[in-house]
Formats: structure tokens, C-alpha cells, sequence
């Protein structure tokens, strides 16, 4: 008799064990766990990525968090981050590689049975559940396109590119220049490997008004560029269009101003936002894309008060 009751003791523990477990993950008080690693939060660019995922965050119930290396201090690496990650073990890692040399410790989380989505910056490895980002080709195609309409055909345009061995710049440039061509633009001169920097780029900006003097439009590979070969133009005298990436504030304020026509903008927001969206739905055993296309937006005067006003909000 008293080991029945035991037994009954035991099992009644243990069902209310179960149904306590239940009960919490239904309401919510066991959140899955994502780690976000960037490139870094020094940036305009990554604070808006950064934005999107923290609302994923709120929105699909999640205990996340969101590290990147700081350019203030060189020791830190995104190598050096992940294993201190890996020893959080969390439930998902969500990363935009800074290049292939992290692969070797992503690979330490599949080994642990711990997804691995890409962010902004694809990698041909295997192992990654999903990448989230731009299609940079699509993204090239579009500017050249914009930047082709407000152009006529034989005039003649410049690329400013940073590393076109990394996959995205080297996309967004041969996307570009088959818009540009396609139009009849000529391309007078293409600057590649700039850093992402504006003095260097406004020394090459200089550069090419002195060398191609019939040169009347300027693709840049990203928005700081874009922004930096403007102000070299505007100091050297010249008035033309220039296009840039990114979709940060800098940008859309020139577009508002009536400086500049319109450009084309990567939904870093979006991306943020997507990727946790993609993160939650792996963790619920969903399938889901391989490539995963964040969108790209073109800003005209039409609608940038409008993407003003939400990027000034949510970076304040």
C-alpha cells in the first residue's frame, strides 16, 4: 500500500513537472536565446541593423543580445568573441562575418547542434542555416539604373569601390556597371580597394575631376563614400549626381535638401529585423530559405522625409 503511494506521489511530481514546463514555455517565461554578432556599433549603419533586430527581439518574445568588435580597441576581434559566445551556449547565433577567417569557429556551434545565420555578409560555407541580406547584384543593377536616368548616353561616369574581392562590393559594382553600360554610360575610371574612409576618398575624388574632367556622375559602394566623393565635388565646383548604398541619414538629409536626386538604400532595419524573425522560426523546427533577400529601396524626394524622420527616431 505505501509503495503505491509512492509510486502515485512520484508520478503526480512528475506530471505536474511536465505541465509546469508547458505552461512556461507557453506564457512566454523561457525565451529562446540569440546572440547577434556585428561588425561593429561604431557605425550609423550597424545602430540601424542593430534597431531592427532589437525589435525582433521585443516583437517574437526573445532573450537576445547584440555584441560587435569596437574600432577603439584593436585587441578585439569577432575570433576572439565567439568563444566566449560558444560558453553562453546559446540557442542561435546570428553573425555578419567580417570575413572567412571565423568560419573554423562557426563551425564549433554546429557542432554543439546550434544554428548559424549569416547577416548582411554571405559566405559560400555550408554549415550556415540561412543567410539574410541584400541582393547586391540587384542592388548594383538599381543604381546603375537610377544613376543612368539622370545621365545621357556617351556621358561618362566613375566607380568608387572599396575591396571587390569581398563578395557584396564586387556584386554591387558588376550590377552597376551592366545598368551603366546597358544605357550607354561610359565608365571613365573605376577606384577600387578604398577603405571606407572620407579622407581617402575625397583625395581620389580630386583626383579623377583633375584626370577626367568630362567625368558626370559618380557609383560609390557605399554611403560614406557616396557622401565623401560628393563633398570633394561640391569643393572642386562641379554639380552632378552621385549614388551611393546604405541608406544612412547623411544621404537621405541630401536627398531632402534637393542636393541630390535620389539614391538607392540596403533596408539595414529590415535586415535586423528579419534575420530574428528567421531565428525564431528555425528554433520552432521551420524550414526556411537558403538566401533570404532583406530588399532594397529607392529614395527619392518623394518619400525621404518620411525615412528621415523613422532613422532619426530610432537613433536617438
Amino acid at each position: 500500500m505505501l509503495k503505491k503511494r509512492l509510486l502515485l506521489l512520484v508520478m503526480i511530481f512528475t506530471f505536474s513537472a511536465i505541465l509546469i514546463g508547458f505552461v512556461l514555455k507557453v506564457s512566454g517565461n523561457e525565451k529562446p536565446k540569440v546572440v547577434v554578432v556585428l561588425k561593429d556599433l561604431d557605425t550609423q549603419y550597424w545602430e540601424i541593423v542593430k534597431g531592427g533586430a532589437e525589435k525582433g527581439f521585443r516583437d517574437f518574445n526573445i532573450d537576445g543580445k547584440i555584441v560587435a568588435p569596437s574600432y577603439q580597441s584593436e585587441e578585439e576581434t569577432q575570433e576572439e568573441l565567439l568563444p566566449k559566445i560558444l560558453k553562453e551556449n546559446p540557442d542561435l547565433l546570428i553573425i555578419s562575418p567580417i570575413g572567412s577567417t571565423v568560419i573554423p569557429m562557426l563551425k564549433e556551434f554546429v557542432k554543439k547542434d546550434i544554428p548559424v545565420l549569416l547577416l548582411d555578409t554571405n559566405d559560400p560555407w555550408e554549415g550556415k542555416t540561412a543567410y539574410i541580406g541584400t541582393d547586391n547584384l540587384n542592388l548594383g543593377r538599381k543604381a546603375g539604373a537610377l544613376l543612368a536616368s539622370e545621365l545621357q548616353p556617351g556621358d561618362e561616369v566613375a566607380i568608387i569601390a572599396g575591396d571587390i574581392s569581398v563578395s557584396p562590393i564586387k556584386e554591387r559594382v558588376a550590377g552597376a556597371k551592366a545598368s551603366l553600360e546597358g544605357a550607354g554610360i561610359k565608365i571613365a575610371t573605376e577606384k577600387l580597394k578604398l577603405p571606407n574612409e572620407p579622407l581617402p576618398v575625397k583625395k581620389e575624388m580630386r583626383e579623377i575631376l583633375q584626370t577626367n574632367p568630362n567625368v558626370k556622375g559618380v557609383f560609390a559602394t557605399t554611403d560614406i563614400m557616396a557622401v565623401s566623393a560628393l563633398e570633394a565635388i561640391k569643393e572642386q565646383g562641379y554639380h552632378m549626381p552621385v549614388i551611393g548604398a546604405d541608406g544612412i541619414i547623411e544621404m537621405i538629409e541630401l536627398i531632402k535638401e534637393g542636393t541630390l536626386t535620389g539614391t538607392v538604400a540596403q533596408n539595414p532595419y529590415d535586415m535586423g529585423y528579419i534575420g530574428v524573425e528567421t531565428a525564431l522560426k528555425v528554433l520552432n523546427g521551420k524550414k526556411v530559405e537558403k538566401n533570404i533577400d532583406s530588399g532594397v529601396d529607392i529614395i527619392t524626394e518623394d518619400n525621404a522625409a518620411q525615412k528621415l524622420e523613422f532613422l532619426e527616431k530610432l537613433l536617438r
